[in-house]
C-alpha cells in the first residue's frame, strides 16, 4: 500500500513539474530573444472565445517543446498507426494520397469545404472561353483527375471500380461545359481506357506523389493533340523531337507535405523512368517559343518534370512532341483557377499569335482552387471598337 502511494505521488510530482517547466523553458527561450513573454498576450485584448482560441493557436505554434517533440510524435503516427493527419491518406500497397483531394471525392456534397462551387467555376470558365473566342482563339479545357479518382482501389479496396471513379464535382463541371459549348477533353475515359488497356501495368500516377506519373503525362499529351488534330485547329507542325530516356529519384510532394524529416529519411525514393524531349537534329532539351500558336496554362500537372528534374520531360514538352511544334506556357502551382488567368491579363502580349489556349488544372481545385475561380478580364482585342 505505501509502495503504491509513493509511485502516486511520484507520478504526480513529475505530473507537476511538466506542468511548470514547459512554459518556464518557453519564458526563459523568449527573454533570452529579447522577445516580451508571449503567455502575457491574453492580458492584451478582450477574453472572448474567438481571441481565446486564437491565443491557444499562437501559443502551440511558438511553442519550444511543441516544436522538438511534434515531428517525432508524427513519425510515429505515421510509421506505426499508418496515419498522415489531414494532408496524407495511408492506401494501399505504399500509396500515399493528398487528404483535401480524398476528401473531394468521398465526403457527403453537402458536408464539403471549399474556395468556390461548381457553378463559379463554369461560370468562369465560360467568361474566359468567350473572350478568347472574341480573339480568334479557341480554347480546350483539360481538367487533370485526382490520383484518387483513378486509382481508387490503391486508396481502398472498398472504392474498387473499373475504370476508377469520377466525383460529383466533376460530373457536374463536364455537364455543364458540355451544354455550354465549351471544348472540354475527359481525361477519366482516357486514364480508365489506359487502365485497361497495353499501360495498365505502367501506373499513370506516382505513389507517393499526388501528380501523374511520366506515363500518365505522355498519356494526356497525346490526347490533347490527338484532340487538336481533329478539330483542325492546327496545321500540322514541322519539328521533329524525340526522347531521351532519363532515371532519377524523388520523394513525393505527399510525404514532404508532412514536414518530418526523420520521416522522408526513412522513406526510400521512387525511381522514375522519364522521357526528356529533345530536337532530334541536335539533341538539344525542348525549349518553349513564345512566338507558338499554342499556350499552355497551366498548374503543378504541368510542371512536374518539366521545370523540375529533369527538365523538358513534363506535359508541357510531351505535348510539343505529339504536336510537332513547341509551345508557350504560363504555369503556376496550385493557381490553374484563378492565379495564371490573372497572369495572362497583366501579360497580354501572350496571346500574340495564338490560334489555341489548352487550360490545364487539378479536378480538387474544382473546389479547392487557390483565391477560387474568379472573373478575370482580359485587355480588349485590338480591332474592337
Amino acid at each position: 500500500m505505501a509502495a503504491c502511494l509513493r509511485s502516486e505521488r511520484c507520478l504526480i510530482g513529475i505530473f507537476l513539474a511538466l506542468i511548470f517547466i514547459v512554459p518556464l523553458w518557453q519564458v526563459i527561450t523568449e527573454l533570452r530573444r529579447g522577445e516580451k513573454p508571449q503567455a502575457l498576450d491574453v492580458l492584451r485584448q478582450k477574453p472572448t472565445a474567438a481571441n481565446l482560441r486564437a491565443y491557444e493557436r499562437d501559443l502551440e505554434d511558438a511553442s519550444e517543446a511543441v516544436k522538438l517533440a511534434r515531428p517525432w510524435a508524427q513519425y510515429a503516427q505515421f510509421a506505426w498507426f499508418k496515419d498522415g493527419g489531414e494532408k496524407a491518406i495511408v492506401g494501399n500497397d505504399g500509396w500515399l494520397f493528398y487528404g483535401p483531394g480524398v476528401h473531394c471525392l468521398t465526403e457527403r456534397q453537402d458536408a464539403r469545404k471549399g474556395n468556390t462551387s461548381v457553378h463559379q467555376a463554369l461560370e468562369a470558365i465560360v467568361s474566359f472561353r468567350d473572350q478568347l473566342a472574341a480573339r480568334g482563339v479557341q480554347l480546350l479545357v483539360v481538367p487533370a483527375p485526382n490520383k484518387e479518382s483513378v486509382y481508387p482501389e490503391r486508396l481502398t479496396r472498398r472504392l474498387a471500380q473499373p475504370g476508377g471513379i469520377v466525383s460529383e464535382d466533376a460530373r457536374a463541371l463536364l455537364s455543364g461545359l458540355k451544354q455550354a459549348g465549351v471544348e472540354v477533353l475527359d481525361l477519366w475515359e482516357t486514364f480508365a481506357a489506359a487502365k485497361s488497356g497495353t499501360n495498365g501495368n505502367s501506373p499513370s500516377y506516382l505513389a507517393q506523389d499526388s501528380h501523374w506519373s511520366p506515363s500518365g503525362l505522355a498519356i494526356a499529351a497525346r490526347a490533347v493533340a490527338q484532340r487538336i488534330a481533329e478539330e483542325r485547329w492546327l496545321a500540322p507542325g514541322q519539328v521533329e523531337y524525340e526522347v531521351r530516356q532519363m532515371t532519377g529519384s524523388r520523394i513525393g510532394d505527399i510525404l514532404r507535405m508532412l514536414k518530418v524529416p526523420a520521416l522522408e529519411r526513412r522513406s526510400p525514393a521512387e525511381r522514375i523512368l522519364c522521357q526528356q524531349v529533345v530536337h532530334r537534329s541536335d539533341g538539344t532539351a525542348y525549349r518553349d517559343d513564345a512566338a507558338s500558336e499554342v499556350l499552355v496554362l497551366g498548374d503543378s500537372f504541368s510542371r512536374i518534370f518539366e521545370t523540375d528534374e529533369p527538365g523538358s520531360a513534363g506535359f508541357i514538352a510531351h505535348l510539343a512532341k505529339e504536336l510537332r511544334r513547341p509551345v508557350t506556357s504560363l504555369v503556376n502551382d496550385g493557381g490553374a483557377s484563378t492565379l495564371v488567368r490573372q497572369e495572362l491579363a497583366r501579360r497580354p502580349a501572350l496571346l500574340a499569335k495564338k490560334k489555341v489556349v489548352i487550360w490545364e488544372f487539378v479536378e480538387r481545385d474544382i473546389r479547392l482552387g487557390t483565391d477560387g475561380w474568379q472573373m478575370v478580364r482580359l485587355s480588349e482585342p485590338r480591332n474592337s471598337p
